[in-house]
C-alpha cells in the first residue's frame, strides 16, 4: 500500500477541521479566521459561507443528505448553515468556553460538542471541575439540548458509535467516558496515562490529551490519538500515539497500540476508519520522524503506508470508494508581503494506491 499526494489546494487561512460529501466533489473547511469554506477539488474553486464565528472555527460536520453544515467555534457557538445558499440558518450558544470538537450521529439526528478550560484545581495542578456540562448533545433538526454531561475539562474529542447508540468523549488527562444515548447514563469509562505529560522543564504544567477519537467498526472498542509523555512542554516531542481500548467490559483493557518502531515524535490530531473498515488513518504534526500521516491495519495495528506533508494536519475525509483521502492542514503562516499574508491553509488530495481488495 502507498500514499501519494496528487494535488494540494491552498486556502488563505489555516484549516482546523473538515467534512465532505461521499464522492469527494465538495469539501468543507472550518478555518482559523472563523469562517467555513466550500472547496471543489476538481475546479479548485473556493467559496466562503456567509457569516461565521467570532473566533477560530474548530469543527464542522455535514448531514447525511449533504444539505446542512454545522460548525463549532472558539466563541462557544454552534452554527447551522444551508449548503446550497451558503447562509446561516441557526446559531446557538453551546458553551461559555471553546468548542474543542464536534461529532455527528451516523443518522444525522444528533450533534455533539465538547468544551472545557484548564483551571488549576489542586496543589498538584490537576484541572478544576467545570461548573457547567462539558459534553453536550443537541437535536440537529430543532437545535434543542438533548443531553449535558460533566467530564473533567478540558474535553478535547468526541465521537458517536457506528450504530448511533453511544457517545464517547476524551480529555486532556487521558480519560475516556462512554454514555448510552437512549438512557443518558454512563455505559463505560477508562483512563490511560499515555497521552498526558507533566512538564518539569522551563514551564511546569500538564499538557497533551486525546485529540482524536473514534469507535472501531464493531463498536466494542475505541481508538484515541495524541502525543505521548515528555518532560519539556516547549519541545512538543512526545511520541506519536494511538491506542485501542475495550470499553464495554467490566474491566476495560488496552487491546493494541502503535508500535515504537513505527512512530516518530509529535502531536496526532485526527483518527478514523476507511470505508472498507480494514484500515484507519492517524495524522497530525511531526516534531521528529519520517511521517505525519499514516494508514494502519485494523486487525493488528501495523503501519501500512505513510507520508510527510510538511505541516500540521487537523482533519481528514475519505471518499466512499476508499481511493482518495483528503487531509486538512495548516502550514507555516510565513511573512507578510505587499500588505498580504501568504495562503497557509492546505487541503491535500492523497491517492491510496494498491488498496487490498
Amino acid at each position: 500500500m502507498k500514499l501519494e499526494v496528487a494535488r494540494t489546494l491552498s486556502l488563505e487561512t489555516g484549516v482546523l477541521a473538515m467534512a465532505g460529501v461521499t464522492d469527494g466533489s465538495r469539501l468543507y473547511a472550518a478555518c482559523v479566521d472563523g469562517r467555513v469554506y466550500e472547496v471543489s477539488p476538481e475546479s479548485q474553486e473556493i467559496q466562503p459561507f456567509e457569516g461565521g464565528h467570532t473566533s477560530y472555527a474548530s469543527g464542522c460536520v455535514l448531514t447525511p443528505d449533504g444539505k446542512v453544515l454545522i460548525t463549532g467555534g472558539y466563541d462557544g457557538h454552534l452554527c447551522w448553515h444551508d449548503v446550497a445558499t451558503k447562509k446561516e440558518m441557526r446559531r446557538i450558544k453551546a458553551h461559555d468556553f471553546w468548542s474543542w470538537d464536534l461529532a455527528l450521529a451516523p443518522d444525522g439526528r444528533f450533534v455533539a460538542t465538547v468544551t472545557g478550560q484548564f483551571l488549576v484545581g489542586s496543589e498538584k495542578y490537576e484541572p478544576l471541575p467545570s461548573a457547567l456540562p462539558t459534553v453536550k448533545v443537541f437535536d440537529v433538526h430543532s437545535g434543542e439540548l438533548v443531553h449535558g454531561w460533566e467530564l473533567l475539562p478540558p474535553v478535547l474529542s468526541v465521537t458517536f458509535s457506528p450504530d448511533g447508540r453511544h457517545l464517547a468523549a476524551a480529555t486532556m488527562m487521558g480519560e475516556v467516558r462512554v454514555w448510552d444515548l437512549a438512557t443518558g447514563k454512563p455505559a463505560g469509562s477508562f483512563k490511560t496515562p499515555d497521552f498526558s505529560s507533566w512538564g518539569i522543564i522551563k514551564s511546569p504544567h500538564y499538557l497533551g490529551g486525546i485529540y482524536g477519537l473514534t469507535f472501531a467498526p464493531d463498536g466494542a472498542s475505541v481508538l484515541g490519538c495524541g502525543m505521548g509523555p515528555m518532560v519539556d512542554p516547549m519541545a512538543g516531542n512526545g511520541k506519536m500515539t494511538w491506542q485501542r481500548w475495550s470499553w464495554n467490559e467490566p474491566s476495560p483493557r488496552l487491546l493494541t497500540q502503535v508500535k515504537d518502531s513505527e512512530r516518530g515524535s509529535g502531536l496526532m490530531e485526527t483518527i478514523g476508519f476507511a470505508p472498507d473498515k480494514k484500515t484507519f488513518v492517524m495524522a497530525g504534526r511531526q516534531a521528529q520522524g519520517t511521517w505525519n500521516a499514516a494508514l494502519f491495519n485494523e486487525s493488528d495495528g501495523g503501519l501500512l503506508a505513510s507520508l510527510d506533508t510538511k505541516g500540521r494536519i487537523t482533519g481528514h475525509h475519505f471518499t466512499g470508494d476508499g481511493r482518495l483521502l483528503y487531509l486538512g492542514a495548516a502550514a507555516g503562516q510565513g511573512e507578510r508581503k505587499d500588505g498580504k499574508w501568504p495562503a497557509w491553509g492546505k487541503i491535500h488530495q492523497v491517492k491510496i494506491l494498491d488498496t487490498p481488495a
